[in-house]
């Protein structure tokens, strides 16, 4: 095992560094595809077995912080799942980097302009098609 997390057993091809967001991406599409919740080293065969078992439970760990993924306990062992679907983890993710900046109003006009215009066709028709609070509170 060499330090990075890759097995010695890789070849020289299957032996080059994966990004986090990469290794993150691969994880949550085993998690997706699996019959149900599943263990680490489950993950980690699915993945093609050549990850350490720990970098796999960085991993997990990494994304469960993100809430991307859960978790239960198995035993002594932890069973994993992926917590939403992939649009719901991108919309996740969106909602993160808005949280995260100050002028709320300022991201997402600048958002709003860089849309093609089908998609400002479809974001406009969604907004349409949702519930407001106003709505609710005429309905009490």
């Amino acid at each position: 095992m060499t330090g990075d997390g890759v097995s010695e057993r890789e070849g020289p091809d299957e032996h080059r560094r994966r990004g986090q967001g990469e290794l993150e991406s691969q994880v949550l599409a085993a998690l997706r595809e699996a019959p149900g919740p599943v263990n680490a080293g489950w993950v980690r065969e699915r993945l093609g077995g050549t990850l350490a078992y720990t970098t796999v439970m960085t991993i997990l760990t990494r994304l469960q912080a993100k809430n991307a993924v859960t978790r239960e306990r198995s035993g002594r062992s932890f069973e994993w799942r992926a917590a939403s679907d992939g649009a719901g983890l991108a919309a996740l993710r969106m909602r993160r980097v808005l949280d995260a900046e100050s002028d709320r109003e300022a991201v997402l006009a600048r958002f709003v302009t860089t849309l093609s215009y089908d998609d400002e066709r479809l974001l406009r028709d969604l907004l349409h098609d949702l519930p407001h609070a106003t709505d609710h509170e005429a309905e009490d």
